[in-house]
């Protein structure tokens, strides 16, 4: 049985199990991340449990009926699969900590939103031309100076329709491309990029994946080509320094509100800092040991270990 912790709400039935951390997942690439913050969370005392598409229509009923319950959530499920909603809706009724809650996912993620935000609020971006939904304004002229300052070829890409590149163009070449994009997803509104050419040096590309979570951040080399990463090492900073690219990552979370993401980040031949790919708001955190375009061990490993040590702060002041 659990050891009994204040809540601030009525006490849970005796019979009720207590959790620390519930950790939910819905893909099986995520089995060993998952895996890990568990490791990382047993390591601290911290009392888990983790909850699957194996396990979760046994789980729900008992959260609802207070038989089962938690004190923070770490969710990488309800934004994809619906069955899961359920289960945040819940932890948001009962005041739990939940990382991170759906809407809020769901705002940070549309990047026309996010383009307006980062530019408001001062962080660099491509030269971007937003336009609205085919659905809502079939008609939506585009004239040669308003595409002038993206150059030949520019990118195409839908504001929320994310994930492997889907509906990426990466050489687009007037409005026609625009236009047939847009036909595409008729419903989400299209952003049209300049193309960035990063700085090379050596054997740097200098094309960016910072990680955000809970406070702490970790960047990495990323090959916008081959999708491959490599550690960022102390020795890097003498090629690109790393606070800029820290500070930038932070301001994006700082804008989004999110606790846990990944960006893109460019430094261009012109010497410009930008975001490119403003927020991946449920990242990939497959193994680089076990995929060749996964993440770092050692990254996935410190993220674990930080998201534990998160749980271990927020819910162990005054325990006995």
């Amino acid at each position: 049985m659990a050891a009994a912790i204040e809540t601030g709400e009525a006490p849970l039935l005796e019979r009720a199990l207590l959790y620390d951390l519930a950790l939910a997942f819905d893909w099986e690439y995520d089995r060993e991340f998952i895996r890990l913050i568990d490791e990382a969370a047993r390591g601290l005392r911290l009392r888990t449990v983790i909850i699957s598409t194996d396990n979760l229509s046994e789980i729900l009923p008992r959260v609802r009926a207070r038989e089962l319950d938690f004190l923070i959530l770490f969710d990488r499920a309800s934004g994809a699969t619906p069955d899961f909603m359920s289960l945040q809706s819940l932890a948001l009724l009962h005041g739990r900590d939940v990382i991170d809650p759906v809407e809020r996912l769901r705002w940070a993620s549309d990047k026309a939103t996010m383009h307006l935000e980062l530019i408001a609020h001062g962080l660099h971006t491509p030269h971007t031309v937003i336009l609205p939904s085919y659905e809502s304004e079939k008609e939506y002229p585009l004239s040669a100076e308003e595409l002038a300052p993206l150059g030949s070829p520019f990118i195409i890409k839908p504001a929320n329709t994310t994930g492997g590149s889907l509906g990426v163009i990466e050489n687009a070449l007037g409005p026609e491309d625009a236009l047939l994009a847009r036909l595409s997803y008729p419903r989400d509104k299209y952003l049209l990029q300049e193309k960035i050419v990063p700085e090379e040096k050596g054997d740097k590309r200098f094309w960016f994946r910072g990680f955000y979570v809970l406070g702490e951040v970790h960047v990495t080399w990323w090959d916008d080509r081959t999708h491959v990463y490599s550690e960022f090492r102390p020795e890097d900073e003498w090629v690109c320094p790393l606070e800029p690219l820290t500070a930038v990552v932070r301001g994006i979370a700082a804008i989004s509100g999110l606790r846990f993401f990944s960006t893109e980040i460019v430094r261009d031949i012109r010497g410009r800092l930008l975001s490119v790919d403003y927020v991946n708001e449920i990242c990939d955190m497959r193994l680089q040991s076990l995929h060749p375009d996964g993440v770092p061990d050692a990254v996935v490993r410190k993220i674990a270990s930080r998201i534990a040590s998160y749980v271990h702060e927020s819910v162990t002041p005054g325990r006995s």
